[in-house]
């Protein structure tokens, strides 16, 4: 399983001055999902709607957690977990988020999946949204080589490949990713929003720097990395964190 190493740019984003509404669950298919990472941070993942409505608004991050908000979900955890494959329960998070985000940064778990998402995306009325997929596998933009992307602006969707070299990035080995259960990805994404230089500082800037594109925040992929390398570095994205965990636990 690789390592929710880019979960940490959520701190980023919202460091950046953007509202992050992520939608997600426990994991099914894979080892350690968000919820499981964000858990061990310390993040109340029963939160009521009126908690993670605070936490929108006071820290510009909440997690919406699927089963608590959507009643159906929690009846198919147990047969997901039983099967261990990915299923339309892997789409139907972020498309059913209920914050209603109108802007999305959106990984998959297949290239084929890309152009059909954005399209999903802008047919329920997203104004703008990446739908990526690491050509390595992985379900975000990865930093082990290209990424393909479809992109939704201005009501058209493209597809092109993304190179971290690009944007002057280097590259690195699938394995400098890999990542452990969820106390040690919760480990690993508190050494990210402290700046711990390396692979996982790198993929996961990478990462919120095309979510604060997305968001409108940057005219360009690259001003997005810049405003996510500020938010870090000035410590704003582990304040966000630890702002979360507070505010959760109401």
């Amino acid at each position: 399983d690789v390592g929710r190493a880019a979960g940490g740019g959520r701190g980023a984003v919202a460091g950046a001055g953007l509202t992050v509404a992520k939608h997600g669950n426990r994991a099914a298919s894979s080892a350690c999902g968000s919820a499981d990472v964000l858990g061990a941070l310390g993040v109340n993942l029963e939160a009521r709607p009126e908690t993670v409505e605070r936490c929108l608004a006071e820290v510009g991050i909440g997690f919406l957690f699927a089963p608590s908000l959507h009643g159906a979900m929690k009846h198919a955890i147990g047969p997901r977990r039983e099967m261990g494959l990915r299923t339309i329960f892997n789409l139907l998070g972020p498309l059913t988020n209920p914050a209603g985000a109108s802007r999305q940064l959106l990984g998959v778990f297949d290239a084929g999946l890309t152009a059909p998402l954005a399209r999903t995306l802008r047919n329920l009325g997203s104004e703008a949204a990446m739908v990526v997929h690491g050509l390595d596998g992985l379900d975000e933009i990865t930093l082990t080589g290209p990424t393909q992307v479809s992109e939704l602006k201005d009501g058209e969707v493209k597809t092109y490949i993304l190179s971290p070299e690009d944007l002057g990035l280097t590259l690195c080995a699938k394995q400098d990713l890999q990542g452990g259960d969820a106390a040690a990805n919760a480990e690993l994404l508190k050494r990210v929003l402290a700046g711990e230089p390396g692979p996982a500082l790198q993929v996961s800037l990478l990462n919120a720097g095309a979510a604060i594109y997305v968001g409108g925040k940057a005219e360009s992929l690259a001003e997005g990395l810049v405003a996510a390398r500020e938010s870090v570095a000035t410590g704003a994205a582990l304040k966000k964190l630890e702002h979360l965990v507070a505010v959760s636990k109401g």
